[in-house]
């Protein structure tokens, strides 16, 4: 989700500052004794807000709606852990949301932010960034909220945008360290999980779904998943794209043809993507001090004028790039549908993540098996205004199963 957050960080720091909130360098590391131990790596305070303090911030950042939902005072901790990527370890990172002062045990969610491109908008840079999943926390769940690959300590990567495997580990490993640091620490947490996101992060909650679903090696056992406006269908998406005129978001483009350049070792020169001076403009754009409006306003929005003309015309030729559509429909979760509890969400007017994506996955996922998903349609719900209204539906939802 996009939110524009400069002005909020400062109140958030002023907040921080008069309330005489503290923040630790370094907590000490819990010993490695269990399970999980190859997973967490080491975790540092990042401060407590009191559940007024989380009112304020919710409503200066639109979501006034949610102030009676939130009940906790909230622990915040930048956990760094290790996860996957092209087949070796890295270090990853994340937030972890406690809330305090909870009569019965809590749930463990995990919640995946939309598409980023700016190095600061990482979660584990709260409180000088805010994704609003972290009133989640002050709801009654213990939250994590993943930076993702190509973030917070692994920024030195190119972010691997729509790719389902490492897209679901980020989210798994994270649970996983987590759930060890909680259990040294001797914070209760109950047997139940569950997975929510928006845009991208619908996307990655549907891989982490998968990945909990088909792996049962990772010891998770998931109770439910909410998924807004994700882009599942990877494939139907990008042949879209090749039959309008316009589009709103060509970062999206970028930052999308940059990741799977690297991560599928196509190692190809942008020319054979994007038309100049885009090509050579690309990759400083996405140096992660941009917003995705400073982006877009570089870019034309014309897909015909962004990408290389051949390219471009592959897009609806099914004998062209076959091994890049291949990858493409590989990650558009093929052969699989959700069993647990799912619901996904989608506004009617989004041009951004074209809703014909969830409707054509929602059905596929029917015919295929699928007895526990629900499609809602936000009526004339944009990609920037259904995030909220997810949300609000999903909290409560969340909560009837979290006991």
């Amino acid at each position: 989700m996009k939110k524009k957050l400069h002005y909020a960080s400062y109140l958030l720091v002023m907040l921080l500052i008069f309330s005489g909130c503290k923040k630790d360098r370094n907590e000490d590391e819990p010993e490695k004794t269990d399970s999980n131990k190859e997973f967490f790596v080491s975790s540092a305070t990042s401060g407590s807000f009191t559940k007024v303090q989380l009112q304020a911030l919710a409503a200066l950042q639109g979501f006034g709606s949610f102030l009676p939902l939130i009940q906790y005072d909230v622990d915040f901790y930048k956990i760094t852990y290790q996860t996957t990527y092209k087949g070796s370890k890295i270090n990853a990172s994340g937030l972890l949301c406690i809330p305090k002062g909870m009569t019965t045990t809590p749930a463990l969610l995990s919640a995946q932010h939309g598409t980023m491109f700016r190095d600061a908008d990482a979660p584990s840079n709260f409180p000088n960034t805010f994704t609003g999943f972290e009133l989640f926390a002050s709801a009654g769940f213990i939250t994590v909220i993943p930076d993702f690959i190509g973030y917070g300590v692994s920024k030195d990567i190119i972010h691997p945008y729509y790719d389902m495997q490492t897209s679901g580990l980020a989210v798994t490993d994270m649970l996983k360290a987590a759930k060890y640091y909680l259990k040294d620490k001797n914070i209760a947490v109950n047997n139940k999980l569950f997975l929510i996101g928006y845009s991208e992060g619908g996307y990655v909650t549907m891989a982490a779904q998968k990945e909990i679903e088909t792996h049962t090696s990772h010891n998770l056992t998931l109770t439910a998943a909410a998924e807004g406006a994700g882009g599942y269908d990877v494939s139907g998406m990008l042949a879209k794209v090749a039959t309008v005129p316009t589009y709103p978001d060509p970062s999206f483009f970028a930052l999308f043809m940059m990741g799977y350049n690297s991560i599928y070792n196509y190692n190809h020169p942008l020319t054979d993507f994007f038309t100049q001076p885009y090509a050579t403009n690309i990759p400083g754009l996405l140096d992660g001090s941009k917003t995705s409006d400073q982006i877009n306003a570089a870019l034309p929005a014309a897909p015909s004028a962004l990408f290389n003309p051949t390219f471009y015309s592959s897009l609806s030729n099914p004998l062209a790039e076959t091994n890049f559509k291949a990858q493409v429909a590989a990650n558009s979760f093929p052969n699989w549908y959700p069993v647990s509890p799912t619901r996904l969400y989608h506004g009617t007017a989004d041009q951004n993540v074209y809703y014909e994506t969830s409707q054509s996955t929602f059905n596929r996922f029917k015919a295929a098996g699928s007895a526990q998903i629900t499609l809602t349609s936000i009526p004339g719900g944009t990609h920037e205004t259904s995030v909220t209204p997810m949300m609000l539906d999903a909290l409560p939802w969340f909560k009837s199963l979290a006991q």
